[in-house]
This record gives C-alpha cells, sequence and structure tokens, in this order.
C-alpha cells in the first residue's frame, strides 16, 4: 500500500521523537487504538484521560478528554488521516470528525512504527503549520511529556502481557 504520508521533517515547524521501544509493534498498535488502553497511558502522570473516542478510519473521531491533577478538563478533537495497521497511525486536530475544519487547530501527528529484532522502532513526529505553535509545543515540554508517554505505554503494554 502507498502511503498518503510523505513527509521530510522541517526543524522549524516540526518536533520529532525516535526511540527503540522493546515491546512488538501489534501491540503497540493495540495500545494506541483501543479506548481504555489509552486512558491508561495517554498523557504524563499525574494528568489522566477522562474520556476517548476512537473510530479508527481516516474522517474517524481521535477524541480525548485530558483531566489535571486539579480536575480541570481540556477536550482534544481530531481526525485520523491515515490508519495503516501495525504501520503508520496520522491523526489532526486541523480538522474534526469528517474531515470538517477546526475552528483553533494546532498539530497533526504522525506515529510511525516498524518491527525491529528486539520490539519496535517509534517515530513520532508534532507537525506544526507555523514557528510559534512549534515553539509553544516543545515550551509545554514537548520532548520530556512525549519520552515520558512512551515510557507508560511501554509499562502498560508490559503489565497488560503478564
Amino acid at each position: 500500500m502507498t502511503s498518503l504520508f510523505q513527509f521530510t521533517p522541517d526543524p522549524k515547524l516540526d518536533l520529532v521523537l525516535e526511540r527503540e521501544i522493546d515491546v512488538p509493534v501489534e501491540l503497540l498498535w493495540e495500545a494506541w487504538t483501543t479506548p481504555d488502553s489509552i486512558k491508561e497511558w495517554f498523557c504524563p502522570k499525574p494528568w489522566s484521560v477522562s474520556s476517548c473516542e476512537i473510530d479508527l478510519r481516516p474522517g474517524g473521531r481521535f477524541n480525548t478528554v485530558m483531566r489535571s491533577p486539579e480536575g480541570d478538563e481540556f477536550p482534544n478533537h481530531g481526525c485520523y488521516l491515515e490508519v495503516v495497521p501495525n504501520q503508520r497511525l496520522v491523526f489532526t486536530d486541523t480538522l474534526l470528525p469528517g474531515f470538517r475544519p477546526a475552528p483553533k487547530p494546532f498539530f497533526t501527528a504522525a506515529l510511525l512504527m516498524e518491527p525491529t529484532a528486539t520490539g519496535t522502532r517509534y517515530t513520532a513526529y508534532a507537525i506544526h503549520g507555523n514557528e510559534e505553535t512549534r515553539k509553544q509545543h516543545e515550551e509545554m515540554g514537548f520532548h520530556d511529556g512525549w519520552n515520558t508517554v512512551v515510557d507508560q505505554l511501554v509499562a502498560h503494554i508490559k503489565a497488560s502481557i503478564h
């Protein structure tokens, strides 16, 4: 299958996280595409996810509600652009379900998963429309936050298989 996702990162606009993780790509995919699983690891603790809705198809919804330690809730609405099982998941808050334009776009995420001899090569791109939103995302703690989330994701997967 030819990917719709043809992408070369632009350091002025994009943030990249690349890791080798010691879990199989199939379990990584399942953790990224199951609402109950997303609730367990998707944001750095002590934050949590109080709600997750997934319609896993291009144009389908990917909605989460993140809850702060103080109980404040932050809804995130988006849509999938590309869904290639066990390989690639591309979603955005730039569009809402059904490819409807969003009022306040922030970024598009692309997750690439490639099997390795010891697990998965995991690459996450945060693709921004301008330098200001890229900088804002980085200052929000992109690198620490997304690395923490990957650690939580791996721990969640390992706990679910034991």
